[in-house]
């Protein structure tokens, strides 16, 4: 995979907080940032598609033998 360098500004104890975990997790700050940015794609594309997936099964939901009316007047559903 090609790479691209970049120019990140971070505050500077965010930085500190970042490399002491990077350390902890015997990585490099690159590689943390990678990894999370990646897993941050991965979920809005999924979330991409899930909703796409379930608009398409709103779009041909199945008929409930209302024929799309409802046989109960609203007024009745919240009497008191």
């Amino acid at each position: 995979m090609e790479t691209q360098n970049i120019t990140l500004a971070l505050p500077r104890r965010v930085l500190r907080q970042i490399k002491t975990i990077a350390a902890r997790r015997h990585t490099s700050v690159s590689r943390l940032l990678t990894e999370q940015l990646e897993v941050m794609v991965a979920n809005e594309q999924g979330y991409a598609q899930a909703r796409t997936r379930h608009l398409t099964l709103l779009d041909h939901a199945p008929d409930l033998g209302t024929g799309g009316r409802s046989r109960v007047k609203r007024e009745a559903l919240h009497e008191r």
